[in-house]
């Protein structure tokens, strides 16, 4: 697992923003083809915790990751890269 006090950060899109103090953030990342080397983009979904509700579908936001809030909640919202239009 990680070192000891590193929490992982990661950065996505929120495709989900209906329940209360809660959003889905989807993470993207490439993965190489472990026979054809070919890199292939594989997603994540991942429930975070937004305190103040101000996150929207569509915003670009980075997630940190925390204690568990509840049975799927691990991640916080760290801070909002890039509202959306």
């Amino acid at each position: 697992m990680n070192e000891r006090g590193r929490k992982r950060v990661l950065l996505g899109t929120v495709v989900s923003d209906k329940m209360d103090k809660s959003v889905v953030v989807e993470v993207e990342r490439l993965v190489q083809h472990k026979v054809y080397k070919k890199y292939i983009k594989s997603h994540k979904k991942y429930t975070a915790h937004d305190e103040t509700d101000e996150c929207r579908i569509g915003d670009v936001v980075k997630i940190t990751e925390s204690r568990p809030l509840s049975k799927t909640k691990k991640f916080r919202v760290s801070e909002i890269v890039k509202k959306a239009i």
